[in-house]
């Protein structure tokens, strides 16, 4: 990691901000404070962010739709800071676009350590970046925001495009239907919208889009994304 960081702290309890304050910056990074979501959409607009440590449970705005917002006009790494540990949980927050979901029981040197991990992600994927994933006969080129099969390019809508960059960002990971609808629909119409886009994008992927085998269906959960990159 090279430079100087900032990264942006973001929760209603001050004890918090304070303690990660001082530990980001023992680490050499730089830190912003807020402790309500305007604060914090305050904070990006004024000045550059490297990265957010989101609290998710705040009085207003809270950090799951904050971090959607921000995933609208932003790529910056978003890692969750939460109360609440349950793997619904974590799932919840991966899939409203956070990086990380780090549980308040961590030591603060935790904390740390996984925004260092974050960062170096992010980096990485800016020298590297690829813009093309493959899984086998389907390539995604995210620069071009083009999906190609057999090497022929497929007429995607942008919604079906980063439905399937979503599935393909996170391999075998169950996304359930009030999780797309939340992520791509705000939440608005229900569990026959997903199933229409996800059979929309299967007639353009699948050899056998009534025997999906890149989406398959989790019943009576979700969708699963069965590629393996390569």
């Amino acid at each position: 990691m090279k430079g100087k960081r900032t990264v942006l702290i973001v929760d209603d309890d001050k004890e918090i901000v304070e303690l990660m304050r001082d530990y980001l910056e023992d680490e050499q990074f730089d830190t912003v404070r807020a402790f309500n979501a305007a604060e914090a959409l305050e904070a990006l607009d004024r000045e550059p962010i490297d990265c957010m440590l989101l609290d998710v449970m705040m009085p207003g705005q809270n950090g799951l739709e904050l971090c959607r917002h921000i995933r609208k006009n932003c790529d910056l790494p978003i890692l969750f800071l939460s109360a609440r540990g349950e793997d619904l949980d974590k799932i919840r927050g991966l899939s409203f676009g956070g990086d990380d979901y780090i549980v308040k029981s961590a030591t603060p040197e935790e904390v740390v350590a996984r925004i260092k991990a974050v960062l170096r992600r992010y980096d990485k994927s800016e020298k590297v970046m690829k813009s093309e994933w493959r899984f086998g006969r389907l390539v995604l080129d995210v620069k071009a925001h083009e999906a190609v099969l057999d090497g022929q390019s497929l007429p995607l809508t942008k919604k079906e495009f980063n439905i399937l960059c979503l599935f393909a960002e996170y391999p075998r990971q169950v996304f359930t239907y009030d999780q797309l609808l939340q992520r791509f629909w705000d939440g608005i119409g229900d569990k026959h919208t997903v199933t229409v886009h996800i059979g929309r994008i299967r007639e353009k992927i699948e050899e056998d889009p009534r025997k999906p085998k890149i989406i398959t269906n989790v019943w009576g959960i979700g969708y699963r994304f069965e590629g393996v990159r390569a």
